[in-house]
């Protein structure tokens, strides 16, 4: 709907559309010599910095003498020159622009006679400061993290790639929340044929709203059956700044502390910021125990249960008769048992998520070894089977990525199920069928399981950075993610 010069009908539209929102703040002042000027502002309170709209437009409004001036022919021009200082002003040209720029937390300013609104730039939300990583910890690197505020997470990754060609393409999602949301990458290092695929997709997005990161992650994978995360959330800036250098795009959403990295493959998960920041020797070495970690996280169970009950000469004798005598006392099926020890296991560890910090700890541990100590003497699990949850659990956590743990979290069952219905080769059976599945993803046109497929693409230079990770200096060419005009990232220094 155009503005019109009428104020009265603009105060009625306005009245209308915001009705019972007793937020809103609605200020109507008179201007020119004989005060017959009409202005009319409008912000939503908390969300608007007030002291700006006092100092700096009101004051402006009523103690400027060019206003107050009988030669003052034209009030909104004179107004746009002088009336408004230290304040960014844009224009809006219908009341639906308008508002959105209210609920966004801009001041609306309305002229009689005038079919333009001057929308002024006083957004002050209610935040918290840039804090510590909290579920990406490291030894040594950056402590800060994301932040819901859009602007604080664009800038603290414009703090670390200085560069004219870091391009950020906003979009407005969600029906009714008008969520920003901001791809940012490197104009001359992504590919297009990927950065034109990850727009069509979030411009098709039609919800009524998007509350964080998390919604559009779901919301332009390919394949939601899969358990696999599709996207790579990181709450590091420097993580989402690395990958931006690496070619790939952040997806930042406002209101969220987090952001969505494309494209993405399973080396990349087990990928951490640390690994760049120490040498390269300790550092492999770390990787290579992540890998391992993911491998028993996912597998371990499943093993358990095909050589206990169906390959138990595949053990030391001394050992079989171990687990043999342990399980004397215990009622129910192997089976049974691990089902019943992992899901004690999940109850622990989302109740310690639930609860604050301090406590959260203690209650885990404290909890783990009540539980585990007493079902080991009421028989109702041997501590063969204890160990095995435990063990299972750790690697888990060795993982660095939460949505990758969760989806190795739900694959083991699988490989059990297999494991206890025909053993060591329900085992493997398990295995291939999770490996079949991987192959089958993709990530933007980027195989999920490359380099460990198709590593040729890149002449197989992302093998210097997967299991082991070589020296920075020898890493010359960036990842499969990268233009391939663009490929080159070090080059040697001169003699």
């Amino acid at each position: 709907m155009e503005i019109s010069k009428n104020l009265q009908d603009i105060e009625n539209y306005i009245e209308n559309a915001f009705k019972d929102a007793q937020d809103v703040v609605k200020r109507k002042i008179f201007l020119g010599e004989s005060f017959q000027q009409g202005v009319y502002i409008v912000y939503i309170d908390l969300i608007t910095d007030v002291e700006s709209i006092d100092e700096y437009l009101l004051k402006g409004f009523l103690l400027n003498p060019a206003l107050l001036s009988k030669e003052n022919l034209n009030l909104y021009e004179t107004i746009k020159n002088v009336g408004i200082q230290k304040v960014d002003v844009s224009e809006a040209n219908s009341l639906e622009a308008a508002i959105d720029g209210i609920l966004a937390g801009d001041t609306a300013i309305f002229f009689e006679g005038c079919e333009t609104a001057f929308m002024a730039s006083t957004r002050k939300y209610p935040t918290r400061g840039v804090s510590q990583t909290e579920s990406e910890t490291v030894v040594q690197g950056s402590k800060e993290s994301f932040t819901e505020v859009f602007r604080f997470n664009t800038a603290l990754i414009r703090k670390r790639v200085r560069d004219t060609r870091l391009k950020v393409k906003q979009f407005k999602l969600g029906r009714r929340t008008q969520t920003s949301v901001a791809l940012m990458y490197l104009e001359d290092v992504v590919r297009p044929e990927v950065l034109n695929e990850i727009s069509k997709r979030i411009a098709k997005i039609d919800i009524d709203g998007i509350l964080d990161v998390g919604y559009i992650d779901q919301l332009i994978e390919k394949d939601f059956l899969s358990p696999f995360p599709q996207g790579q959330i990181t709450e590091r800036p420097d993580k989402a700044a690395s990958s931006i250098l690496e070619g790939r795009v952040a997806v930042l959403a406002d209101n969220s502390p987090y952001a969505a990295l494309y494209p993405t493959t399973l080396n990349a998960f087990f990928q951490a910021s640390e690994d760049y920041y120490q040498r390269w020797e300790i550092m492999s070495f770390v990787r290579a125990l992540r890998f391992i970690g993911g491998l028993l996280a996912v597998s371990l169970p499943g093993l358990y249960i095909a050589l206990a009950l169906y390959h138990p000469s595949m053990l030391p004798m001394e050992l079989v008769f171990k687990m043999a005598e342990a399980r004397e006392r215990v009622p129910f099926p192997s089976l049974l048992e691990i089902l019943l020890m992992e899901s004690l296991y999940e109850l622990l560890r989302e109740a310690g998520i639930r609860l604050p910090n301090a406590v959260g700890s203690a209650f885990g541990i404290v909890g783990g070894l009540i539980i585990g100590q007493a079902t080991v003497e009421a028989g109702l699990a041997s501590p063969f089977v204890v160990i095995i949850i435990a063990m299972t659990g750790i690697s888990g956590f060795a993982i660095p990525n939460y949505s990758l743990a969760a989806g190795f979290r739900l694959a083991k069952y699988l490989i059990l199920f297999f494991s206890a219905v025909l053993g060591i080769l329900g085992f493997w059976i398990g295995i291939i069928l999770i490996l079949i599945h991987l192959v089958s993803l993709e990530s933007f046109g980027i195989p999920y399981m490359f380099p460990f497929v198709s590593g040729d693409l890149n002449n197989f230079e992302d093998f210097k950075d997967s299991f082991f990770r070589i020296p920075i200096f020898a890493m010359k060419k960036r990842p499969i993610f990268a233009n391939p005009e663009a490929a080159v990232r070090y080059k040697e220094p001169e003699e």
